[in-house]
């Protein structure tokens, strides 16, 4: 059985998204165990709304406190111990939980985990990790915004998580790994990536060279890494040009009666197309390097969304991927290899 802790007050919606979440889910995964986190009475009467109760397999621990989604991450870390995410992470330190899922505040929940659980040795910061969607496929793409500023080594550490990462999770022996930059060419670029790309040259890894923003969504790489602000607008860019293209769709096939009809001819290349798109499908974005398991999810998810990123929590706690990137670090320091 697989223990996982939802922060269930978090997010823009809290329990009225997390709880049906988590019984659409239960249905699915007989192994799976959920503790809904948060204020007893609210989520008691979010279960009986959708005719349901606490169970073996669904239980309810009080959090008296709840993070704002604008708090300031050092004032909900000092002052809201007693938090449903801060309670949540908690299970995990304690060992009562496999992984925590919050929708909550983003900087709040990184510096929560990051002093509760600790990062793993050879790791300075953890870093954001997510999955995207691609011609191919699908490819994972870290830092997303938790450190602004990298050094080389921090870079190389990102590269080391995120093929550990996806080997552990999709069973690729040699993951393909990018840097993102603003050439392919070896010459482009700061210092920083430039100095990044001589240590992933000397690493272990299958280091592929530099990629432009345009390779992102080719499905060429598996992993592709930059720092947190590139690779935060990066991903705030994607999601833009993803809704001005549907936005623009649907403008055109409204526009008069004859693209109206040719609308219903394509209803169903148009909804396989929104599914494959759907950014509620790759919602849950890890964070790598940590002690432990904490996945984040979108703070507006809708209870879809919040149903994927509990499965990127399963997903990783059945392939045990902080321990893999903690051997894996061990021995490459023993080995006396960068890492």
């Amino acid at each position: 059985m697989i223990t996982i802790a939802l922060d269930a007050m978090g997010g823009d919606h809290g329990a009225s998204v997390t709880v049906p979440a988590a019984l659409a889910i239960l249905d699915k995964q007989p192994e799976l165990k959920l503790i809904l986190v948060g204020r007893r009475e609210r989520l008691a009467q979010e279960l009986a709304r959708h005719n349901a109760a606490e169970s073996e397999r669904l239980v309810i621990r009080h959090a008296g406190e709840v993070v704002e989604m604008d708090e300031p991450p050092a004032q909900a870390l000092r002052g809201k111990k007693d938090s449903s995410m801060r309670v949540a992470v908690n299970l995990v330190k304690e060992g009562a939980a496999d992984a925590a899922v919050s929708a909550g505040n983003t900087g709040a929940l990184m510096a929560t985990a990051r002093f509760v659980l600790k990062t793993l040795p050879g790791i300075d910061r953890p870093a954001i990790v997510t999955t995207l969607p691609t011609i191919r496929g699908h490819m994972h793409v870290l830092d997303l915004g938790a450190n602004v500023d990298c050094t080389p080594e921090q870079l190389l550490q990102f590269a080391i998580m995120g093929s550990i990462l996806v080997s552990a999770t999709e069973g690729k022996e040699r993951p393909r790994v990018a840097l993102l930059n603003v050439g392919a060419e070896e010459i482009k670029g700061n210092e920083v990536v430039k100095k990044a790309a001589v240590l992933l040259r000397a690493s272990h890894l299958n280091y592929c060279g530099y990629v432009e923003g345009d390779a992102i969504f080719t499905g060429d790489m598996d992993v592709i890494v930059c720092d947190g602000f590139v690779g935060n607008v990066a991903l705030k860019a994607s999601e833009g040009l993803a809704q001005m293209i549907s936005h623009f769709m649907k403008q055109e096939f409204q526009r008069n009666l004859f693209t109206r009809l040719a609308a219903l001819v394509a209803l169903p290349v148009l909804r396989a197309f929104r599914r494959r798109v759907d950014h509620r499908r790759y919602n849950g974005a890890t964070f790598a390097g940590l002690n432990g398991t904490v996945i984040k999810s979108h703070g507006g998810a809708d209870a879809l969304a919040f149903e994927f990123a509990i499965l990127e929590a399963l997903s990783e706690v059945r392939n045990r991927v902080p321990q893999r990137i903690g051997a894996e670090l061990a021995a490459l320091h023993g080995q006396g290899q960068p890492a």
